[in-house]
């Protein structure tokens, strides 16, 4: 496995839920499987009547009216195919409220997910479980569900149908028992194991196709080429294995199942003829009986050929509900800041045990000051950032805000203390209005003209045709990066946390417009503590003081007049970049 996979729901959690899902709706469940029992009786008169028929006709009686009975029959037949399109219908109803109901405990599971806990998995699975997942369990929920309820309700009034014919007449169908009950049961042991690493494997090699493509000109860069192909090579075999594997259950189990059809209803036939000339049944008994269990022969076919899509499904429900099971990374604490002040205490912290990212980092951020980090990349600075902001529990000392550690705040009230803006923006599908009503719902008009112009957006927003209106996202107006970031920084403003770290927040704007942005938001966040992950020094330059990191340490802190004189490494960056940027 390429990254920590979701945890996935056993077989009790699945079963629970979906009982407990089922019977919240029973007055549709009650309407359904009404009309599914009063199509299953009508579909058993006429069996009965062509029985009767034969039997009359064997016994040379000439007073029968074949006509009446094929009316008989047409408007039994006509009745049930009506019942039959109600009942998928009340079925399918049922199957949609249900599955909205799955979707919307999913959407809010994903979204109570640690980020800590996304970051480790990666995109890969959950992509994975939201896509091909949701896809497989509404396919189980529209069709499997409905289909095979039907089957069982049919089937039952079928198997009643044999008994009231002739005790007897249902020993002949019991024939095919032991082979169906037996592969069905072999089947069904390995199934659910082999289609959740049949998922698995898919989630895999999803995660390393989009870090291929996401990484396609550093991969070419650094000729890693032959590598990436390797992993995708490794994925697919994986993958094919997975696929396999479930198939070669279908091939043993299709097979046995199609000859269990076939077999009661010759039995029934030839033991029927047997026992009709011993005399202990009657022709018309037979007939009947064979005709049920030729009608048996549909439900039971729809039952076992829809078993295998319930068991993709299962895996999947399982999956869907493992999010669940994901551990909370912080636990609600009594006590409530006191101000706004952060302090970093002895922190240490390491993305795989034993090799720590971070080493012992002590930090003061004083209420209202601008603090710039700087240091060359992968020396921590966006890992001490994400601790600051709370997204990561530091693996031991403590980051605190208003002197409680922030994994003891809820996160509503953390993000009212500290926010977090990366590099990564998204622009959701909606209005622009909308994406920014995301950061405070009850905002006006003139509270995000305000913070558009804050950000230097409002002049390319105003130029819009349709303005705040402007449909964007997935089908919507083009936006670029800078300008998706220009939103995103709106989104921080009109949020107004006490605390905001911008980690390279600026990044995809131009160096001159990225400098005037970041001036124009220090007027209005005045009064706000900022933390600064920048490459860029002016940044720096502009701070009330800078943090120096290396090697997960901060090696050097205090202003920039008095880290230039002091000559050490912050000096020797500023040097380089201010004689490149001269």
């Amino acid at each position: 496995m390429a990254r920590e996979i979701l945890p996935v729901a056993d077989r009790a959690q699945v079963r629970a839920y979906a009982r407990r899902l089922t019977l919240k709706y029973p007055r549709e469940l009650g309407l359904a499987l009404a009309l599914h029992a009063l199509a299953a009786v009508a579909g058993l008169v006429a069996p009965r009547m062509l029985g009767d028929l034969v039997e009359g006709l064997a016994k040379g009686r000439t007073d029968l009216r074949v006509d009446a009975v094929a009316l008989a029959i047409a408007a039994f037949v006509a009745a049930q195919a009506v019942l039959v399109r109600f009942a998928v219908y009340a079925s399918s109803r049922l199957g949609e409220k249900v599955l909205a109901e799955l979707r919307e405990d999913f959407v809010g599971r994903v979204l109570a997910l640690p980020l800590s806990t996304v970051e480790r998995a990666g995109s890969g699975d959950l992509i994975t479980r939201t896509s091909r997942d949701v896809d497989a369990l509404s396919r189980s929920v529209r069709h499997a569900v409905p289909e095979t309820l039907i089957a069982v309700v049919t089937g039952t009034f079928v198997v009643g149908a044999v008994i009231l014919v002739g005790p007897v007449m249902a020993v002949p169908s019991l024939v095919a028992v032991p082979l169906l009950w037996g592969a069905t049961r072999w089947y069904l042991n390995r199934a659910r194991d082999g289609y959740l690493r049949e998922n698995a494997a898919y989630a895999d090699m999803t995660e390393g196709l989009a870090e291929t493509v996401e990484g396609a000109r550093t991969i070419e860069a650094l000729g890693l080429e032959d590598r990436r192909r390797d992993r995708t090579d490794r994925d697919i075999a994986r993958s094919f294995a997975a696929e396999r594997y479930t198939l070669g259950l279908r091939m043993v189990w299709f097979p046995a199942v199609e000859f269990g059809y076939v077999v009661p209803v010759v039995a029934t036939l030839l033991i029927g003829g047997l026992f009709s000339i011993e005399g202990w049944v009657t022709v018309a008994q037979v007939t009947t009986a064979t005709l049920y269990v030729q009608q048996l022969i549909d439900p039971l076919d729809r039952l076992l050929s829809w078993v295998d899509e319930l068991q993709v499904g299962g895996a999947s429900m399982a999956r869907l509900l493992g999010v669940a099971n994901v551990p909370d990374d912080r636990v609600a604490g009594e006590a409530r800041p006191v101000g706004d002040e952060l302090k970093v205490s002895g922190v240490r912290y390491a993305y795989r045990e034993g090799h720590d990212v971070l080493h012992g980092i002590d930090l003061d951020v004083r209420q209202g000051e601008r603090l710039a980090m700087v240091g060359p990349s992968g020396a921590g600075k966006s890992t001490l950032g994400r601790l600051i902001a709370g997204v990561h529990a530091p693996g031991s000392g403590s980051v605190t805000v208003g002197g409680v550690p922030l994994v003891e705040l809820p996160l509503d009230e953390l993000r009212g203390h500290v926010a977090l803006v990366t590099q990564e923006h998204h622009v959701f599908r909606g209005t622009l209005r909308d994406n920014l009503l995301i950061a405070r719902p009850d905002a006006s008009d003139a509270d995000v003209r305000r913070a558009l112009e804050a950000v230097d957006a409002w002049e390319w927003v105003a130029a819009l045709p349709e303005g705040l209106d402007v449909a964007v996202g997935s089908g919507g107006a083009a936006i670029s990066p800078a300008q998706a970031q220009q939103l995103a920084l709106a989104r921080l403003v009109l949020a107004d946390p006490h605390t905001l770290v911008l980690d390279e927040a600026t990044s995809l704007i131009d160096p001159r417009a990225a400098r005037h942005l970041e001036r124009s938001l220090a007027a209005v966040l005045e009064g706000r503590t900022v933390i600064a992950i920048a490459h860029r020094l002016y940044t720096a330059h502009d701070a009330d003081r800078v943090a120096v990191v290396e090697d997960g340490r901060i090696s050097e802190l205090g202003s920039h007049d008095d880290l230039v004189a002091a000559g050490g490494a912050y000096a020797a960056l500023w040097d380089s970049w201010h004689g490149t940027a001269r």
